[in-house]
C-alpha cells in the first residue's frame, strides 16, 4: 500500500503558480484545501474522506477486522472524528483536519498508535510541511537537508529511543498515536493514544481465559484484516513463537502464501526444524533464502527517506534477502512477527512477580515467584530474591544512557521526552518496563524498508492487539513457568507442539560476530575518517583500544560498533 502525501501550509503554497504542476509530475493531485493549507495525495494511497471536512490517508478497520469504506458516521468535530477513530476503528493511518476561522487557519493531524503512515514536519511562524517522505520537500525546493549533530550526539548518548526529533535540522516526526496541531504561529504536539490507558487496575484482565480469548481474537483480527487486500505475500517465517502465530492465522487461506525463512552460513542460525513444523502444519512447503558474507557492507546505499539512522549492517542483509525472496514469489507484501517479544511481555526481570506481590497480595506473589524460577531455571529463593529487590527499587523509566565510545564533550546528560514515558505515580514496574520495551518498537519500520513497492505488515504492533496484550496483567503472562504463556496458550490449538513447548530462541550473534571479525579493520578506517569523528562524537582513543582486541567469547558490546557505522553511513549520505 502507497503512503505519499504533503501538506503545505503558507500563503506562498496556496498563491503558488508552480506547485501544483511540480507535485503532478511526481505523481500528486491535490486532495483537501483551506485558504492557508494545501494536501497533496498520490493517485495510489488509500483515501477516505470524512464528514467533518477533514481526509484519512490510509485505512481503517472497525473492530472485528473488517475494511471501512463508508466514512458518514465521523462526523462531528475533528476532535470528535479523532476521538472515534481512536476508540472504534483501527488501521494504517493519518488523519488530516484543516480550516479557517477568525482566529487564523487550523491544520490537525493524527499519526494512528501503529505509526504505519510516516509523518514528518517542519512548521515555523505559520508555515511548513507535514509529508510521508522528506525527498518530496527536498524536490519541490522548500528544504534543504542538514544533519542536526546535536540531535545525532543523543541518538547515540539514549540508541533505539525514538522522540519527536529527527537528525535532520528543523525536521520533527509525528510520534504514533500523536495529534500535531498548527493554529495561527503556534505549533503543538500531544498523545492522543497512551499505552498507560490500558494498564490500569480497573481497565486490566483479572480473568486468565478473558485474557486468552482477547488476544487470540485480537491477532487473528489483524492478521487477517492487513492481509486480505495483497494477491500474494511473503510470510517472514523465523522459526519462533511470534512469527509463528502470524503463519497459524492464516491457516485456510495459506495458498497465496509463501513461507520463508533465512539461512545463515554460521552454527546455531538455522531455524529450519522449527520452521518447518509449522509450513507442515499448514500443509505448506517451506521456502529459503540464504543470507551470506559476501556482500555485507557497512557503507551500503540508503533510502534518502531515512530521517534517522536507523538501518544497519545486519538490518540490511536481511532487508536485502527478504527482497529477493519478495521479487521471487511476485509478492505484493509481506507479513512479519516483529514486536512480538515485546507485545507478548518477554521480560527477563523478577517485574511480573513484582507486579503480582503489588496487585494482589503474598498468595499471588508467591505464585509468580514459583513461575519465575521455573521460566528461569533458578531456584525459589533466587527468584525471592530478585522479586524484593524489584519492589524496593522499581525502574525509573529513564531511558538507559549509553556513552560507551562517545566523546564526553558532546554527549548529553538526559533524554529527550517521550509522552509514553511519562508514568503515572505508582505504576507498577512490569508495566513500566513492558511500556519502555513498546517504546523501543517505534523503530522497526525504518529498519525493514521493503522497497519495490511492496507494503511491509506488522500485525502484532497494530493497536488493537497492542491493547489487547496491554490489558494482560505481567504475571499472567509468565504463568507455568513459560515466558509468553498467555500468547502460548491463546494458540495452544493451531501450533505445533514442537513451537509451543519451545523455550530457546534463534539468534543472529554468532552471524554478527562473524561479520564484525571479517569487517572490523574496515570500520575502523570508516569511522576513524568519518564524520562522527570529524564533529567530535566519538572517543576515537576507546574506539582504536577495543578494535585492536580479540573478540572475547559471548561479548556482544562489538554490536555498539555497528550502531555506530549505521549513524556513520546515515550522516554521509545527508549531503
Amino acid at each position: 500500500m502507497e503512503r505519499k502525501y504533503i501538506l503545505l501550509l503558507g500563503e506562498e503554497f496556496t498563491d503558488s503558480e508552480w506547485l501544483e504542476p511540480a507535485l503532478h509530475a511526481q505523481g500528486l493531485r491535490s486532495e483537501l484545501h483551506s485558504r492557508h493549507a494545501r494536501l497533496f495525495v498520490s493517485a495510489a494511497t488509500p483515501l477516505l474522506r470524512l464528514p467533518s471536512g477533514g481526509v484519512l490517508i490510509g485505512r481503517i478497520f472497525d473492530r472485528q477486522g473488517n475494511a471501512v469504506v463508508d466514512a458518514s458516521g465521523f462526523n462531528g468535530t475533528a476532535d470528535e472524528c479523532e476521538h472515534r477513530l481512536l476508540s472504534d476503528t483501527w488501521g494504517e493511518y493519518l488523519a488530516v483536519h484543516m480550516a479557517d476561522n477568525d482566529e487564523g487557519h487550523m491544520v490537525r493531524l493524527l499519526r494512528d498508535p501503529s505509526g504505519a503512515v510516516p509523518c514528518v514536519h517542519r512548521f515555523e511562524g505559520g508555515s511548513g510541511f507535514a509529508t510521508s517522505d522528506i525527498v518530496l520537500a527536498t524536490h519541490l525546493g522548500i528544504h534543504r537537508k542538514e544533519v542536526d549533530w546535536q540531535a545525532m550526539a543523543h541518538g547515540l548518548a539514549f540508541p533505539y529511543l525514538r522522540t519527536g526529533r529527527t537528525t535532520l535540522k528543523h525536521v520533527r516526526e509525528l510520534l504514533p498515536g500523536s495529534t500535531l496541531v498548527c493554529h495561527g504561529d503556534e505549533v503543538s504536539a500531544h498523545a492522543a493514544w497512551s499505552p498507560w490507558n490500558l494498564v490500569s487496575k480497573g481497565v486490566r484482565h483479572v480473568d486468565r481465559d478473558a485474557a486468552i480469548a482477547d488476544v487470540r481474537t485480537a491477532v487473528s483480527a489483524a492478521v487477517a484484516a492487513l492481509s486480505a487486500s495483497d494477491r500474494r505475500l511473503v510470510v517472514e517465517l523465523s522459526g519462533g513463537l511470534d512469527s509463528s502465530i502470524v503463519a497459524a492465522c492464516l491457516a485456510g487461506d495459506a495458498a497465496r502464501a509463501t513461507f520463508c525463512t533465512l539461512v545463515m552460513p554460521v552454527t546455531g542460525t538455522d531455524e529450519r526444524p522449527y520452521a518447518r513444523l509449522v509450513t507442515d502444519a499448514l500443509g505448506c512447503s517451506l521456502a529459503t533464502q540464504k543470507v551470506g558474507f559476501e556482500n555485507v557492507r557497512f557503507d551500503f546505499p540508503l533510502s534518502p527517506s531515512a530521517v534517522v539512522p536507523a538501518m544497519g549492517i545486519l538490518q540490511n542483509a536481511v532487508n536485502d534477502a527478504w527482497e529477493d525472496a519478495g521479487t521471487g514469489c511476485d509478492a505484493d507484501s509481506y507479513l512479519s512477527g516483529g514486536g512480538g517479544d515485546t507485545v507478548f511481555c518477554y521480560l527477563k526481570t523478577a517485574a511480573p512477580a513484582a507486579d503480582a506481590f503489588r496487585e494482589n497480595g503474598p498468595v499471588a506473589g508467591l505464585t509468580a515467584v514459583r513461575d519465575l524460577s521455573t521460566l528461569h531455571q533458578c531456584t525459589f529463593w533466587k527468584a525471592m530474591r530478585l522479586t524484593l529487590r524489584k519492589l524496593h527499587n522499581p525502574p525509573s523509566g529513564t531511558w538507559r544512557k549509553d556513552s560507551r565510545f562517545l566523546s564526553p564533550t558532546h554527549t548529553p546528560d538526559t533524554p529527550d521526552h517521550h509522552p509514553w514515558l511519562d508514568m503515572p505515580a505508582g505504576a507498577l514496574p512490569g508495566d513500566r518496563e513492558k511500556i519502555q520495551d513498546l517504546v523501543g518498537t517505534q523503530l522497526f519500520r525504518d529498519t525493514a524498508p521493503r522497497s519495490a513497492g511492496r507494503s511491509m505488515h506488522f500485525p502484532l504492533l497494530t493497536q488493537p492487539v497492542m491493547e489487547a496484550c496491554l490489558r494482560v496483567p505481567t504475571w499472567m503472562w509468565i504463568d507455568g513457568g513459560r515466558n509468553r504463556a498467555v500468547a502460548r496458550d491463546a494458540f495452544a490449538d493451531r501450533l505445533p507442539r514442537g513451537i509451543l513447548e519451545r523455550r530457546s530462541k534463534g539468534s543472529y550473534t554468532g552471524y554478527m560476530a562473524a561479520v564484525y571479525t571479517r569487517n572490523k579493520h574496515g570500520m575502523r578506517r570508516f569511522l576513524g575518517e568519518g564524520q562522527l569523528a570529524a564533529h567530535d562524537l566519538l572517543d576515537c582513543r576507546a574506539l582504536a583500544d577495543f578494535l585492536d582486541r580479540e573478540l572475547a567469547p559471548r561479548d556482544l558490546s562489538f554490536l555498539r560498533i555497528f550502531d555506530l557505522c549505521a549513524a556513520e553511513n546515515w550522516a554521509r549520505q545527508q549531503a
